[in-house]
């Protein structure tokens, strides 16, 4: 009798950390503005919290789509489509070295009303919550249980990152307002 395979992904503890590792090897930290660190984890996490099911590449380029209410990252490009099969193209992202997200907006999206005020809101919610957290390092995606595997390895890595980056900044263990009132100073 042929026993089932109890972890078919092969997603135990050793290969959570050989990802983990795999996707912070060759990170380029430099320090960043607040306004840059808000920008970065706000699109970063915009494009995690998408649907995929494959592991990004650094410096490659894919498109966010959606279809309905849902996010998709993919990377087939919006003219490789036989058939379209998403209501909009978001626009094209682009994982970096130091592991943030870049989204730019396709020309449509770029002056749909109702998505430029979705973003506004969870820019919003995003802020609330730094504001909240009694350190900006405190407000980090380090573990974020609702995400699939790739998106969480890549938001723990990004975590990782950005933490770096805010140390070299010196603004890890302030909090928002503080790291604000210091920004002009910081650099």
């Amino acid at each position: 009798m042929k026993q089932k395979n109890p972890n078919p992904q092969g997603k135990g503890l050793v290969p959570v950390l050989a990802a983990l590792g795999n996707a912070s090897s060759g990170v380029r930290i430099v320090p960043k503005h607040l306004e840059q660190m808000t920008a970065d984890l706000f699109t970063s996490m915009f494009v995690l919290e998408s649907r995929f099911s494959f592991k990004p590449v650094r410096g490659r380029k894919y498109w966010l789509y959606r279809y309905g209410e849902r996010f998709q990252l993919s990377p087939v490009f919006p003219q490789q489509w036989s058939v379209p099969t998403f209501d909009q193209v978001i626009g094209c992202c682009e994982l970096h070295d130091d592991l943030a997200w870049t989204l730019e907006l396709s020309a449509e999206t770029a002056q749909d009303a109702a998505f430029i005020a979705y973003i506004r809101t969870r820019r919003e919610t995003l802020e609330q919550a730094l504001q909240a957290s009694p350190t900006l390092e405190a407000a980090l995606p380090v573990y974020v249980a609702s995400l699939p595997f790739y998106q969480r390895v890549f938001a723990s890595a990004l975590a990782s990152s950005l933490g770096k980056s805010m140390h070299l900044s010196g603004i890890a263990q302030l909090n928002y307002q503080q790291a604000f009132k210091a920004l002009p100073a910081s650099f």
